[in-house]
This record gives structure tokens, sequence and C-alpha cells, in this order.
């Protein structure tokens, strides 16, 4: 789901909610046509998402079922293929055009024999898996369901004993520019932050049987019957110079926060990110020295217990 995944809490692609990727889709976002930049995102973040596996790998062991719940175009589980090369997972979503993306990847891979898909809304969806989970992960799709804390209890209810539920939600907002370009009023990226947390906020308060939850993690997955086992963060630190893959991926990401946000924009950051994304300026994004990517993921985990 990207900043439309984005955009909250870290993500960086705007998506209803911050970031991430995704899963199980509320609002009006058409996530099929996000793909290429919810792929992208998850390209760029994979060093922290990496890290975030090696830190569950230390308490799960040898899956035998991984799935991940809000898959999208699958760059994650594929990720956790490859991290687990014993385990099957499953990549669960509700795009099918996305779980797609996803086959292909893996096939691609060379991951398609233990690869499998579940379309369909989580955490409905889930009531069709085979067996029970050893580790089911959520990336920023947990804030797409109106009711959290119950899509929680349904999360836990597929886990196997003593597996482990991995919610990946909050963290720091992505940064990707200097606070002061050069042009502009400084502090462009902090204006867009509080636009886009208003914009999660409708997203969330339009969700079907949406809840609102005080977001202590620990204590909403002690709710769900689940014993709390950690959170840790994992930062994304990509400095200036960037890889030109980093680059583009910038350049989607504000493309899609300009489309998002223009008409709550004043007219002066309008026309600075409208600068910013003119390939014919050079302090536009395409060609700055100083663009850079730095980001915190937040993981909070829990256990199933006997």
């Amino acid at each position: 789901m990207a900043q439309d995944h984005q955009a909250h809490h870290g993500h960086s692609t705007q998506h209803g909610h911050g970031h991430g990727h995704g899963g199980t889709h509320g609002g009006d976002v058409d996530w099929a046509a996000l793909a290429a930049l919810l792929e992208a995102e998850a390209e760029v973040c994979a060093p922290a998402y990496a890290r975030a596996l090696a830190w569950l790998g230390k308490e799960v062991t040898e899956p035998g079922l991984i799935v991940d719940a809000g898959s999208g175009p699958g760059v994650i589980a594929c990720l956790m293929a490859e991290t687990f090369p014993g385990a099957r997972v499953v990549a669960a979503d509700a795009s099918e055009p996305l779980l797609e993306r996803a086959r292909a990847r893996a096939a691609r891979q060379g991951l398609a024999d233990r690869f499998d898909t579940l379309a369909g809304e989580l955490p409905e969806s889930l009531a069709e898996l085979e067996y029970p989970a050893d580790l089911l992960w959520a990336s920023r799709s947990l804030h797409h369901l109106g009711d959290q804390k119950a899509a929680l209890a349904a999360f836990g209810a597929r886990l196997a004993v003593g597996g482990t539920l991995a919610i990946l939600e909050g963290g720091l907002s992505v940064r990707y520019l200097p606070r002061d370009l050069g042009f502009g009023r400084p502090g462009l990226q902090a204006r867009l932050d509080v636009l886009q947390e208003d914009r999660f906020a409708r997203m969330r308060a339009e969700l079907p049987g949406a809840v609102a939850e005080t977001e202590d993690w620990s204590a909403l997955l002690t709710a769900a019957g689940l014993k709390h086992t950690g959170t840790r963060s994992f930062l994304l630190d990509i400095p200036a110079p960037v890889p030109d893959q980093v680059r583009a991926f910038v350049v989607g990401v504000l493309s899609r926060t300009r489309d998002i946000h223009a008409d709550a924009l004043d007219d002066e950051d309008r026309a600075t990110l409208d600068r910013l994304l003119d390939p014919a300026d050079p302090r536009s994004v395409h060609h700055r020295p100083d663009v850079f990517v730095l980001a915190a993921h937040t993981v909070h985990r829990a256990v199933r217990p006997a």
C-alpha cells in the first residue's frame, strides 16, 4: 500500500496511510494502479525489512508457514521466502492484480514451489489457510481495517500455538530532502506530514465498522489474547547521493504527494512541489545532489500462548 500506504507513519507512498505496502485496502485507492510505486517502495526499504526479519528469526526459528497479511505486490513476502528457506509463504491481499505481480516475482526469484497467494478481504480471507501460521506479518495493512482490535484477534486465531504475529505500524515519517531547499518556504515535508495525518484520520474514520483506538500496540496485542514479546524500530538510511533507482522512487512519491494534496497545499508550497518535480529544473529532485531517504520502521511482535 504505499504512501497511500505511505504516507503515514513513515510510509512513503502516501497511501491512505502512510507508507508501507499493503493489504486489505480501504478507501477509494486503486492499489493495482499503484503497484509499480508499491514495489519500488518495498525494494528501497528492503534493507530495513531484512533487519526486521532477522530480528523476528530469533523468535521464529524454523517456520513451516509464513503469511504476509496485506502483501501488496509481494516484495516482502519473497524476502521472507529467501530469509526462511524451509518455509511455505502465503501472500494474502484483497487485490488480485497485486497478487499476480507477487506470483510473477516469486517465479522470477525461483521461489514459486513454496509460494502461494490468497485473495480476499482481511482478516476474513485468512480462514481459508490450510493450517496455522508460525509467523503472520502485517505491514501497514492493519490500519486499513475498521476494528483493529478485532482484526488482531482474528490474526492471532490463525497462529499456531507459539506462533508469532508481527505488526509493522508507526515509526517515523520518511524524509527525502533538506529542510531548506534553497527556494520556497523551509519545512515543506513537515507541512506535508500534517496534511497526510489529516488524510489518514479521515481514511480511518470512513472505514466500515471504524473503531477509534489508542495506538498502544502492546496493549492491543495483549487484548487480542497474545503475549507481547518486543518492539523494535529499524532505520532506513540511504544518504546522498542516492542511486538512480532510489531517486526515481523519490520522484514517484513526490508526484503522488502532489496529486493527493494539491487542493490542500497553499500556492507557495504547490509551486515548490512543481519545481521539485520539473525535470528541466536543475534544482528538482531529478537532479539535486542532496536527495536522501531516512525513515524508521517500527515492528511489534507477539506470541500466541499455549
